[in-house]
């Protein structure tokens, strides 16, 4: 997997050096690839209208032998013989999919610790980082959320590994590490004066020392700071912040559930609400309905603007291609249902 994210971030990357703008980058990236999955998405679509085809034959089978499994069994295999339908030819290209989805998701991160890290030793340097934002999002690396600051939070902080902090602190000059030094004696006393990144430990042992530093600066308190009246807003399960800086307008995750419903309704399919699905498979097909915008919502809420837009982008355009997809399955069928007609008539 790791290989497969340090080559997407390398496109990304160098998408990025011809655009100078990480947020255009995604949406052109996110663009190629789909293209390139095209021949899948097609054959993915093709093998489930074929299997919703075939539902009500199967459903009226498994009502025939419901006491019999190993003859449903044979009944069933040799209908889909019948049919010239493999039950992998609609699931096999989805799951193809999913590594670069984690892929994705892998380099959209790595990118962001960068992004996070290097802002954050700005801040210590006594500097105001300037962020990249897109659109309405202020900073790309953060959540698009009224919830979260434009600033990095210490959670994104926390979230950094080890070796992304000594890659970027190895880029900073001597005299740049050494503002970061003092900034960080002149604020937490008992700072021994060693940053060091070099394992986890180490890391673990100097990130208390930075993160105080951290929020004392004035440029990065002003960043933080909630809303007045908003500082606590608690609900039943959680608590939240408005902040006066916030990142973004929740759009990327509203966006990214309204259009995760719409692929859902053009493409019912793909949940396993195929037409004449019964019992299981029927309830299954609602709840999955549901699920996949909810869980678009919460996973670009909780992920940083780029991810986000990654998701959003690629749910539009796959939207778009399974509405473009099933016109032209229809247009054949009605070809070849037309040409079996004239077939008939001729006889």
């Amino acid at each position: 997997m790791s290989a497969i994210t340090n080559a997407l971030t390398g496109v990304i990357q160098w998408i990025y050096s011809i655009i100078h703008n990480h947020g255009w980058s995604i949406v052109i990236f996110t663009l190629l690839i789909r293209i390139v999955l095209m021949p899948l998405d097609i054959s993915s679509r093709k093998g489930m209208r074929r299997m919703s085809k075939i539902q009500p034959q199967l459903n009226a089978l498994q009502k025939k032998y419901a006491n019999d499994k190993a003859k449903l069994q044979q009944k069933q295999s040799e209908l889909m013989r019948k049919e010239r339908y493999n039950p992998l030819s609609g699931c096999l290209p989805l799951l193809i999919q999913m590594p670069i989805l984690f892929a994705m998701f892998g380099a959209m991160r790595a990118i962001a610790n960068q992004q996070v890290v290097e802002q954050v030793f700005q801040f210590l340097k006594g500097e105001t980082p300037v962020y990249e934002g897109w659109l309405w999002v202020k900073n790309l690396w953060m959540a698009d959320s009224l919830f979260a600051s434009v600033a990095p939070s210490l959670n994104s902080m926390q979230m950094v590994g080890h070796d992304v902090w000594h890659n970027v602190w190895n880029t900073l000059t001597a005299g740049d590490q050494q503002l970061v030094i003092q900034s960080i004696m002149q604020h937490v006393p008992e700072f021994g004066g060693n940053l060091d990144f070099a394992t986890a430990e180490a890391l673990k042992a100097t990130m208390p020392s930075l993160q105080a530093a951290l929020v004392q600066m004035p440029a990065y308190l002003a960043q933080i700071t909630p809303m007045a009246g908003f500082e606590n807003i608690n609900l039943i399960l959680f608590s939240f912040k408005v902040y006066e800086h916030f990142n973004g307008l929740l759009l990327l995750p509203v966006l990214a559930g309204l259009s995760q419903l719409l692929m859902t309704k053009i493409n019912p399919q793909a949940t396993g609400q195929a037409p004449g699905s019964e019992g299981q498979t029927a309830g299954m097909g609602n709840f999955m309905k549901y699920f996949f915008p909810l869980f678009s919502v919460y996973i670009c809420l909780t992920s940083n603007a780029g991810f986000a837009l990654y998701w959003v982008v690629s749910n539009l355009i796959a939207t778009a291609m399974s509405y473009f997809i099933n016109i032209y399955f229809d247009n054949k069928e009605k070809r070849e249902a037309g040409m079996k007609l004239q077939e008939g008539t001729v006889k």
